[in-house]
């Protein structure tokens, strides 16, 4: 699949594996992602985010992954329904952190590249944006798979990079109304 890959999403996939390593994360995840795509200048994922009012946020997107990352990776959604159990996530992590250290629960770990001697797997999130983005660019009739159609992907797949991506006004619709619809570039 990766020869269908533009050189712009290539470099969006090299970048998650540098962002991935650079943390100590255990494997690439889709947030590893958004924070690739957002490195992103002249392609058509950054006209999107530009289009979109992101190119100037890009900073509140990335602390906002922080933040979920620091969850465990829990969006809101996911703490707001496990508030309704009576099971409060910022407590949780207060107390980890507490006892561990600022960020334990993001399961990265800073030690662990230098014995594995292994470059960064891909987790089983980021396969599923790689393969999400293969099914978009077929079904907008397009041959290669584009750093666009990365973005595209992780709109659609549930969980905190798509919970961020919206709360910053970037959604599947929003997108392909900006790369495919009538010409307008504006949304929101």
């Amino acid at each position: 699949m990766f020869e269908r890959f533009t050189r712009d999403a290539r470099q969006v996939v090299k970048g998650a594996v540098e962002y991935a390593e650079q943390a100590g994360a255990p494997s690439v995840d889709p947030e590893h992602l958004v924070l690739s795509v957002l490195d992103r200048r002249g392609s058509r994922a950054s006209f999107a985010l530009a289009a979109l009012g992101l190119a100037e946020r890009g900073e509140s997107v990335r602390a906002a992954l922080a933040e979920a990352r620091r969850r465990a990776g829990l969006s809101r959604a996911d703490a707001d329904a496990l508030a309704g159990l009576g099971i409060d996530v910022s407590e949780i992590v207060a107390r980890v952190e507490e006892v561990h250290g600022v960020g334990a629960m993001s399961g990265d770990r800073k030690d662990r590249a230098w014995w594995s001697g292994r470059r960064t797997s891909f987790g089983r999130g980021a396969k599923e944006v790689l393969e999400k983005s293969l099914r978009v660019a077929l079904a907008r009739r397009d041959r290669h798979i584009g750093d666009e159609h990365i973005l595209m992907a992780l709109t659609v797949r549930p969980g905190a990079p798509a919970e961020v991506l919206a709360d910053h006004g970037v959604t599947y619709e929003s997108l392909t109304r900006v790369l495919y619809g009538d010409g307008e570039a504006k949304a929101g």
